[in-house]
């Protein structure tokens, strides 16, 4: 089981995840911000009504690109974010850790083109059969 991961060591498993992704998801991500946190803070679980045992794994906070009209221009960056504490307490090993940034950072990019959880679902079923 893993019991920490440095910053260091979690943000290099960030950066593979982009570089495993197909290109198509990522050639498109203009405007945004991939970070990580250690937790979600309070604000963002109020914001999406999470009960205390819920964890988050990823959060996208922005405009998706289906939504934005002829005058999105000078505005501050979307933000992916992958919360690496909820991450490590599920995984249980290494290779799971990697596999659940990689599906989740995944999971926020295709908010960013405005997919749903419905819909994200259904391409994720797709992958499994």
């Amino acid at each position: 089981m893993i019991s920490e991961l440095s910053d260091e060591e979690f943000s290099k498993i960030i950066a593979n995840a982009i570089d495993e992704l197909p290109e198509e998801y990522i050639k498109g991500l203009d405007n945004v911000a991939i970070t990580y946190e250690d937790d979600p803070n309070q604000e963002q679980r109020k914001e999406l009504n999470l009960r205390c045992h819920q964890s988050l794994f990823g959060l996208y906070q922005g405009i998706p690109k289906t939504k934005r009209s002829s005058s999105y221009n000078l505005v501050l960056p979307d933000k992916i974010t992958i919360f690496k504490n909820p991450i490590i307490a599920t995984s249980s090993s290494l290779d799971g850790v990697k596999k659940q940034v990689k599906h989740t950072l995944w999971h926020e990019i295709a908010h960013f083109y405005g997919l749903g959880h419905d819909e994200i679902h259904k391409i994720e079923a797709r992958w499994k059969n």
